[in-house]
């Protein structure tokens, strides 16, 4: 019995040896699950490799072999740490409730990577009376556990847990772990995580001198659909520009005609970076923000018409061409540079008309040379 034992754990071998190999890889793991509990032993190993790939199909198979699951409790109790995480994953992607038992003893362990992981497998299992168990990582040393923590709670969508989150959200002292908490609240999609968000998003530790972090914020908050229009709107009124302008571009990523009116009064802006952004999200609305865009062609500040132009550039419409070859007299330098580029952007044989006229001139030769490039 041992040497039939010893020679099916051979098989095993030579078939998850195979496995790397796409032509060979589903029959070797259809062969693997057959053999059942004498392909676990082999499999357990081969979560060692350095190969990740490997690593991932052997979990996938063991995920799929019921009588792995007594084995796995083991290792994930006396293995190398390492070994222990990639069993926790084997029972998130099983969903197997009975090693809800061994994960609730792992995310107590001393190995900050096993709690991560088992965090997160127990939130796939999706046993909502675990939360409670899962909740004191949030505050644990490491920011890895406390990121997989945010997102393994949020998977419940549970707004009473919420709150806890935001404390993560508003105060971790990694701005990694604040992301992670951003992007498990949006995750959620529930209306009552949106509170929390514009909150994060009205707090200067998200974008002072970081704004690349805030994209997870930002798209957490873009998340949540509809229901974060009117906050959105509401946030273009901000006294801090760095906010009215991120809710400008969320706005106009969104699509939602209710902002149009608001964005366009925005366009006027004091904050100059704020009415630029204001007039790309209004672009983004096509043709129904043209009435907008032209009437601000006639405002007293250039840098008001600067972004009108530009923002025009990028729809396609028919009364685009018109207004943008009336720019070309504009008193501003820049703005008639702006309505040159604009114009090379639009499909239009007005446009390409006036671009040639500009470059057959030899009155502005940097002008002539733009227009070049833009027929170009």
């Amino acid at each position: 019995m041992n040497w039939l034992t010893g020679s099916r754990q051979g098989e095993a071998k030579k078939l998850i040896s195979q496995l790397v190999d796409s032509t060979k890889r589903d029959v070797a793991a259809r062969e693997l699950i057959k053999l059942g509990a004498d392909a676990v032993p082999p499999l357990i190993d081969s979560l060692q490799s350095p190969d990740p790939n490997l690593v991932l199909y052997c979990q996938h198979i063991l995920a799929r072999i019921p009588s792995a699951t007594p084995a796995l409790v083991k290792v994930l109790m006396t293995s190398h740490p390492l070994v222990r995480g990639r069993v926790a994953e084997v029972f998130g992607i099983s969903k197997d409730k009975s090693a809800v038992p061994a994960l609730l003893d792992a995310v107590k362990g001393e190995y900050f990577t096993v709690r991560a992981r088992a965090a997160l497998a127990l939130a796939n299992i999706g046993d909502p009376k675990v939360v409670n168990s899962i909740l004191p990582l949030l505050k644990d040393k490491e920011g890895e556990v406390r990121s997989a923590a945010c997102v393994a709670i949020a998977k419940f969508n549970d707004p009473t847990t919420f709150d806890e989150i935001t404390a993560v959200l508003l105060d971790d002292p990694l701005i990694e772990v604040r992301q992670s908490a951003a992007r498990a609240l949006g995750g959620t999609k529930h209306p009552a995580a949106l509170p929390f968000l514009m909150e994060a998003l009205r707090d200067s530790s998200w974008w002072f001198e970081q704004e690349q972090a805030a994209a997870d914020l930002l798209d957490a908050i873009k998340n949540m659909g509809l229901v974060a229009v009117a906050p959105l709107i509401e946030a273009l009124q901000d006294r801090e520009g760095t906010v009215r302008r991120y809710a400008a571009s969320v706005l106009g990523e969104m699509g939602d005609i209710r902002a149009i009116e608001e964005l366009g009064m925005t366009l006027y802006d004091l904050h100059v970076e704020v009415g630029r952004v204001a007039a790309e999200a209004l672009a983004k609305f096509g043709a129904s923000a043209l009435d907008i865009l032209i009437e601000a062609l006639s405002h007293p500040e250039a840098a008001v018409r600067e972004h009108a132009v530009t923002a025009l550039g990028m729809i396609q419409d028919a009364r685009v061409a018109p207004a943008l070859i009336e720019m070309l007299r504009d008193p501003d330098r820049e703005v008639v540079k702006k309505s040159i580029l604009a114009l090379g952007k639009i499909k239009d044989a007005r446009a390409e008309s006036a671009l040639r006229e500009i470059a057959s001139s030899r009155m502005d030769r940097e002008l002539a040379m733009l227009a070049k490039q833009m027929l170009g």
